[in-house]
């Protein structure tokens, strides 16, 4: 059974495509098979590891029937990734059918036995596509940025956490909260951190004891088409994201 994990939170700017793509290239370094599946319409995560997403098949041909998934996945020296682009913007107007919100769900299982990871990108907004990666996922990351807004967003997922448990995927759980952009000087990013634990309480989960810490190289990376571990490997982030991939691969172990 693979072990799908859906990367989120409604805020912008947390560093949810990056944690993806070192997640997808972390994992397939460490000789797992893996799936990595863009649901943000601005195809970030496919893009930053060198697709051409404006000229491939992507997630929005396969939820919509137009295509199999197996047309859709693209096979790369990362592993395979299935890409977006601005066609799944309209998902909330077009994706209006009854059991629209396991579509994702339903797409997987005809691939998902093939993989010990699938990692899901989802978009900066509580939808249809988030809830559908809810819906398929065995477990959830929040990254979030030591920044007071982006506590109050992730507070804000527990309710569509909740609801997905209650109707559609009670085996839904929270691996843990992902402190990103960090900066151990700054007295703000440790007073976050410390709220950041009262918030994981609540979702029944932890504070990853890794931190990954801020450089330009974070940035730098999409441009090269590569991760920031192939981009930079001896960089902070890293060797930080290299110690949080760690910590879920244990996590996901110990869960099965």
């Amino acid at each position: 059974m693979s072990n799908i994990i859906a990367i989120t939170n409604q805020k912008g700017g947390v560093g949810k495509t990056t944690t993806s793509a070192a997640l997808l290239t972390g994992l397939h370094e460490r000789g797992k098979r893996v799936l990595g599946i863009d649901l943000d319409p601005q195809g970030n995560f496919g893009f930053s590891l060198g697709l051409d997403i404006e000229n491939a098949h992507t997630i929005y041909e396969a939820l919509k029937g137009q295509a199999s998934f197996d047309e859709v996945i693209i096979s790369t020296e990362f592993g395979d990734i299935v890409p977006s682009n601005i066609l799944l913007s309209g998902a909330e107007l077009e994706f209006n059918r009854p059991g629209r919100e396991f579509l994702l769900k339903n797409a997987l299982s005809r691939v998902e036995n093939r993989y010990d990871y699938i990692i899901i990108d989802t978009p900066p907004a509580l939808n249809i596509l988030t809830v559908n990666a809810y819906v398929a996922a065995n477990s959830l990351v929040i990254p979030m940025v030591p920044e007071i807004l982006s506590l109050l967003g992730v507070s804000q997922i527990k309710e569509t956490i909740d609801t997905v448990r209650h109707f559609y995927n009670s085996n839904l759980n929270v691996l843990g909260i992902l402190l990103t952009k960090f900066n151990y000087r700054i007295n703000l990013a440790r007073e976050v951190q410390e709220m950041a634990e009262q918030i994981a309480e609540q979702l029944e989960c932890h504070v990853f004891e890794t931190t990954v810490r801020s450089s330009v190289v974070v940035a730098e990376a999409p441009a090269h088409g590569e991760s920031v571990l192939q981009y930079a490997p001896q960089s902070k982030p890293a060797l930080d994201y290299n110690n949080f991939i760690d910590e879920v691969l244990k996590a996901t172990s110990a869960s099965k």
